[in-house]
C-alpha cells in the first residue's frame, strides 16, 4: 500500500492545512494501481530522497504540488523527457488515476509521493535540488476567513526557496485574481524572486480540470512565474 509519514500528533493540531480530505472512493484499478504500481513509481517519505537512485537517468527535476489527477504532470512527462518529474499528492485516488496513466504511457521519468508537501519539503527534498516547482491552481480558499489555509505563504514559500536551485523556477497558476494578488505580494517579501515574463521560458502548460471550469465560469487565469536569484 502507498506509504504515507506524518509528523507526531501534537504538531498535526498545530499546523493548518490547506486542504481538507475528502476524497473519493478508490475504483478497483486505483486500489490495484496503488498495490501494484506503488512500487514501480511511488517513494518512501520517511527518509532522504536520494535524486540519482530515484530515476534511472540524471537529468534536471521539476516537482508538481498538488497535481489533482495528474494530467499537467504526465502531459509535461511524455512531451519533455529531458526532465525528470516528481509529483505530490495528498489524495489516493489521485494517485492512483496518475499510476495508471504512468503505466500506460511506459515512462520512467516521473516518480511520485503520498503525502503532505510540507513534510516533503521540510525533510525529504535536498536542498537546490529542484530546477523547478510547479503548482497549478491550488484551493483558492475563496473565504476571508480561510486566507490563511492557503498554501502559498511566507512559511511555505521559504520551503520552496531551500529546495530550488539557484536560476531555478517557481510557477503558479491560479484562476482566482484575489489569490494571484495574494501570492504577488507574498512572494514581493522574497528577495531571492524574480517575476519573469513566462511566456519566454515556460513551456505551454496543460489546461486542468479547474482550469477549465474556471474558464466556464469566467474566471480569468493568472500565471506567474519567478526566478530565484
Amino acid at each position: 500500500m502507498v506509504e504515507l509519514s506524518h509528523p507526531p500528533a501534537t504538531s498535526l493540531r498545530r499546523r493548518i492545512r490547506s486542504y481538507v480530505r475528502r476524497e473519493g472512493r478508490l475504483t478497483p484499478a486505483q486500489r490495484r494501481a496503488l498495490t501494484e504500481l506503488w512500487p514501480r513509481y511511488g517513494l518512501a517519505t520517511d527518509r532522504a530522497l536520494e535524486m540519482e537512485r530515484a530515476f534511472p537517468a540524471r537529468q534536471p527535476v521539476i516537482l508538481e504540488i498538488g497535481f489533482g489527477n495528474g494530467e499537467s504532470l504526465i502531459h509535461l512527462a511524455e512531451n519533455h523527457p529531458q526532465f525528470n518529474y516528481l509529483g505530490i499528492e495528498v489524495h489516493r485516488p489521485g494517485v492512483g488515476h496518475l499510476l495508471l496513466m504512468l503505466e500506460r504511457a511506459g515512462l520512467t521519468n516521473v516518480r511520485v509521493f503520498c503525502a503532505d508537501a510540507v513534510d516533503i519539503l521540510q525533510s525529504v527534498l535536498p536542498e537546490r535540488s529542484l530546477h523547478r516547482i510547479n503548482i497549478f491552481f491550488p484551493d483558492p480558499w475563496p473565504k476571508k476567513r480561510h486566507h490563511k489555509r492557503r498554501l502559498i505563504q511566507p512559511g511555505f514559500v521559504r520551503l520552496l526557496s531551500a529546495v530550488l536551485e539557484n536560476e531555478g523556477l517557481l510557477h503558479l497558476a491560479t484562476d482566482w485574481p484575489d489569490y494571484a494578488e495574494h501570492m504577488q505580494q507574498v512572494l514581493a517579501g522574497f528577495t531571492e524572486f524574480d517575476r519573469i515574463d513566462h511566456q519566454s521560458v515556460i513551456p505551454p502548460r496543460p489546461p486542468s480540470k479547474y482550469e477549465r471550469r474556471g474558464r466556464r465560469l469566467g474566471h480569468p487565469v493568472i500565471d506567474l512565474v519567478y526566478r530565484k536569484r
